[in-house]
């Protein structure tokens, strides 16, 4: 559990390190590089904590 949690976290650090140099560098690769870090990073977390969910439930 503690691993996820920081593969996440890590993931999103990442995520907002391509948006400062999208806004340092003005290149559009870093924005769109941020967005599908993010994008499969929520992913990845939904699926992960529905696991849970259905580990607790049944």
């Amino acid at each position: 559990m503690l691993l996820f949690r920081g593969l996440f976290f890590f993931l999103l650090l990442l995520a907002v390190v391509c948006f400062v140099f999208y806004m340092g560098t003005g290149q559009p690769r870093y924005k769109r590089y941020g967005i599908v870090i993010v994008k499969w990073t929520v992913l990845s977390a939904f699926a992960f904590f529905a696991v849970l969910a259905l580990e607790r439930f049944l």
